[in-house]
């Protein structure tokens, strides 16, 4: 069988499947799983088109892997075979651990276990068998590689992973602000004493990189309509969670059910738990909501309208905190408008905050290397004054609350 494939992608054009370990992941129920995944979460709400799923992601990414291997090489950065199948095995796996809508499940029904330590999980769950194949990408992804600049490509500031996501998430919503020229970024990198620099050349593709990432993380990640959609998302698992917990059986698939009535942490994640949730995907959560629709419960029958139908809170942005009297004041007359308590009125009229900062001077840096060999980071390097400014995070304060109020 021919597992040397050849995909066609709407943004790079073909793409070859670099071995047949890495077709046979693809292969896997586990990977499999990630085509009923958006990558974008609610955001198609405001955009129509990011319908685009965490398979397309991790797919587009192992094929810019196989760039950077290529140009690695040219620039004589000895990679051995083990570890070029590594790399593409590390990239391919890195979202593996996503939950329905991406980001919704880690704030509601599973506690405290982020998607890069259930990624892991399956990738040790795949490691066992695939008799211990995955040994070496495990490690990169952990960290505890010698050569750190793997781990830089897998997950740092200017990774394969950002490369990929904001070319294809500007791509299907149409936001040509996001659209960063990845294969320009790819030539020109470099590693020295075993880091992922930048050369010189190649200063001006960053400056791009990194106000595409601060436009797109305003402009889609956390538009307003986007945010309000997923903070009601989270709400309607946690009311699921909630109504469950009171004895009250809530229509579900097998494997939401089991998240909905077990309280799930890192120290109870088990072989069991993991294969249920494989297979939980968005259409569960999407048919659950339908369902939810009619229920008696008011808060979970609201709040699941609002999401299929579009209906959503109104939601106010602000430079300053929210005054405690102004939520208190939407609350108690939400609460007289349909005769409810309190906590259940907390469930519509909420605050919360979002920061953006587009790089972070603190964690790994984007080093710059000169032609005379000194390395410096980008943001002495760059004679862009304004990213220095890109380096601090910005706040914004938030109040969703029901049109109706």
């Amino acid at each position: 069988m021919n597992k040397l494939k050849i995909l066609n992608d709407p943004i790079y054009g073909f793409i070859t499947i670099p071995s047949s370990l890495v077709f046979d992941l693809i292969q896997h129920k586990y990977f499999q799983r990630l085509r009923r995944i958006t990558q974008m979460g609610m955001s198609y709400l405001v955009y129509p088109g990011a319908h685009h799923t965490r398979f397309h992601h991790a797919i587009g990414c192992v094929h810019l892997m196989q760039q950077v291997v290529n140009v690695l090489r040219f620039k004589e950065v000895n990679i051995s075979k083990a570890e070029e199948e590594a790399l593409y095995i590390a990239i391919l796996l890195h979202d593996i651990g996503h939950g329905p809508f991406s980001h919704a499940m880690e704030h509601s029904i599973v506690n405290g276990v982020s998607h890069e330590q259930i990624s892991l999980l399956f990738m040790e769950a795949l490691n066992k068998e695939f008799n211990g194949s995955l040994t070496l990408a495990i490690k990169i992804f952990k960290g505890e590689y010698h050569r750190q600049f793997m781990l830089q490509l897998i997950s740092g500031q200017l990774d394969v992973d950002r490369a990929d996501y904001l070319k294809r998430d500007s791509f299907y919503t149409g936001v040509a602000e996001g659209n960063v020229n990845s294969e320009r970024l790819i030539t020109m990198f470099n590693v020295v004493n075993d880091n992922l620099v930048i050369e010189e050349k190649g200063v001006y593709s960053v400056e791009k990189f990194i106000i595409a990432r601060r436009l797109m993380y305003w402009q889609v990640y956390l538009h307003k309509t986007s945010l309000v959609a997923e903070q009601l998302l989270i709400r309607v698992l946690k009311r699921a969670k909630e109504l469950t917990n009171k004895g009250v059986k809530l229509e579900a698939s097998k494997p939401l059910s089991y998240f909905l009535e077990h309280k799930i942490s890192t120290t109870n994640f088990n072989t069991e738990t993991l294969n249920l949730f494989a297979q939980l995907d968005d259409f569960d959560v999407v048919s659950a909501m339908k369902a939810w629709i009619d229920h008696s419960d008011f808060v979970l029958s609201h709040l699941c309208k609002m999401i299929i139908n579009r209906t959503l809170l109104k939601i106010k942005l602000k430079n300053k905190k929210i005054k405690k009297q102004h939520l208190e004041a939407h609350v108690a007359q939400f609460m007289e408008q349909h005769k409810i308590s309190k906590h259940e009125a907390s469930y519509f009229v909420f605050k919360g905050f979002i920061s953006n900062q587009a790089y972070d001077l603190q964690t790994q840096n984007i080093n710059i290397l000169h032609k005379t060999g000194k390395i410096e980071d980008i943001v002495k390097a760059s004679d862009q004054l304004n990213l220095k400014a890109l380096s601090k995070p910005v706040t914004k304060y938030y109040m969703c609350y029901p049109k109706t109020v």
